[in-house]
């Protein structure tokens, strides 16, 4: 027997939640887009819980911040008085996001606890329960299949919904955070739900991989720096991308420490302050970008750091993201033996 929850109850539970915690969902906003974004309790009736919906956004910033205070300072005669931020405590529920984003949060988890825990990203992934919804129909920039993933990947969630007739839904608790946000709100049913068909898996991304690490001076990466413009939207919106910079913001006497969103297509991201930039073109970065998610990555952490959710495609104004990317490389890509580099002596090519 499968267990079922209705939208109304759904609802209730997401206002329950909100009242002494932060609910995420997608919502419309005026111009009809719809993005994750905050829910309040009176607005739960607004959130759209589609298996066909693709946001705007991604979940990472409720996890991974655009702006994070790390501490402040306050100049006290000869002494500076250091305050750390406070550590993230408030339950918060990430409700019907798409399989392909909440499979980003364990491909994420190493980076923020590898040399230095990262007690701001930790502390807010214990205290977030992600319930996703399983796909009801996949786009022509969707390629989950492609990085190891699917309509309905539990990676990374606590439960799952699946859409059944009359505004119900099939509900998969996966872990106990799951079990205990939906303790005695389901009923048993025999309905059971279903995802839609996968898109169909063209790349190989071993072999997409091997290029990488074979062709870092190919010709194929100032044909691609033809289309970007380089504004970063793409990484904004990437459930993976986890770039950042860290400034002080204030003055002499008082301020703050912050860590802010960056990204690798912008030119400013490597210049040093000599002026001499080891990128010094566009493609460069898009060298940089698709070699760290498919070769750098996967060396150093064992996961692709894609789950190709297609996200970058829809938003780029000019028609690349990743996938398109991969497309070109995969017809260029050849089986070859050629010895793959060690991590260390392709990053010395990149000085």
């Amino acid at each position: 027997m499968s267990q079922v929850i209705s939208l109304a109850d759904i609802r209730r539970l997401a206002a329950d939640f909100a009242q002494s915690g932060i609910v995420a969902a997608p919502l419309p906003t005026d111009s009809g887009k719809v993005f994750y974004q905050k829910v309040a309790a009176e607005e739960v009736q607004n959130i759209v819980l589609d298996g066909s919906l693709k946001c705007v956004n991604s979940i990472k910033e409720f996890l991974f911040p655009r702006h994070e205070v790390l501490y402040t300072f306050v100049r006290k005669g000869n002494d500076v008085e250091l305050t750390d931020a406070p550590v993230f405590d408030t339950p918060q529920l990430i409700l019907g996001c798409r399989p392909c984003e909440s499979a980003s949060l364990p491909i994420l988890d190493p980076v923020f606890a590898w040399d230095f825990n990262d007690r701001f990203f930790q502390s807010r992934r214990a205290m977030t329960t992600v319930v996703s919804i399983a796909c009801q129909k996949a786009d022509s920039d969707c390629f989950c299949t492609d990085v190891g993933g699917s309509p309905e990947n539990t990676s990374g969630a606590d439960a799952i919904l699946y859409p059944l007739d009359g505004d119900r839904f099939e509900v998969r608790l996966l872990t106990e955070k799951g079990k205990v946000l939906f303790a005695g709100k389901t009923t048993e049913s025999s309905d059971v739900g279903h995802a839609c068909e996968g898109p169909k898996a063209t790349l190989d991304t071993a072999k997409i991989t091997r290029w990488l690490n074979s062709h870092f001076n190919d010709p194929l990466w100032s044909e691609l720096a033809h289309q970007c413009v380089g504004c970063g939207a793409c990484t904004s919106v990437c459930p993976t991308c986890h770039c950042f910079d860290i400034v002080d913001e204030g003055s002499y006497q008082k301020g703050r420490r912050v860590k802010n969103w960056d990204y690798c297509q912008s030119a400013l991201f490597t210049l040093h302050a000599s002026g001499h930039n080891p990128r010094p073109d566009q493609g460069a970065r898009q060298r940089q970008r698709i070699t760290h998610k498919f070769a750098i990555y996967p060396e150093k952490f064992g996961a692709i750091l894609c789950t190709g959710c297609g996200n970058c495609s829809r938003l780029c104004s000019a028609a690349l993201g990743i996938k398109p990317a991969l497309e070109k490389i995969s017809s260029e890509a050849a089986e070859d033996l050629m010895p793959v580099p060690p991590l260390w002596v392709r990053n010395t090519q990149d000085k």
